[in-house]
């Protein structure tokens, strides 16, 4: 069984939204780093990144979004990371990984693109 994976971009606002889905791995992450630098490259420094259809993620898909947080940061950006309403809470893939490794508390995570775009939202607590 073979699995796309899909990196679409779109405006909201000041936002830009990165839209990932399939598996955020070895192989795939480089295309999702490059996206993003490309992203920055272009002056667009707030950055939402939709995990919400990304099923598997491997210690080199949380190696990107590391990265991108350093990258962000460094420009005075800003990045935050969607995960499903209920994968939020309890239950995606990527929010257990995060969570499993300590670092879901380094991310603004929100629970719908709505939410993660709002010029003074919160993030979900860790």
């Amino acid at each position: 069984m073979v699995v796309a994976f899909n990196v679409t971009d779109d405006e909201h606002g000041d936002w830009t939204v990165l839209r990932v889905s399939g598996e955020l791995d070895l192989v795939t992450s480089p295309v999702l780093r490059q996206r993003v630098h490309d992203a920055v490259a272009e002056g667009r420094h707030s950055l939402v990144l939709d995990l919400s259809e990304v099923f598997f993620c491997d210690s080199s898909g949380v190696g990107v979004l590391i990265a991108s947080r350093r990258l962000i940061r460094s420009c005075q950006g800003r990045l935050r990371l969607i995960l499903p309403a209920q994968g939020a809470v309890d239950g995606s893939h990527v929010n257990r990984v995060l969570g499993a490794l300590g670092v879901r508390r380094l991310f603004d995570v929100h629970a719908d693109l709505e939410s993660a775009t709002e010029d003074e939202a919160g993030p979900l607590s860790a």
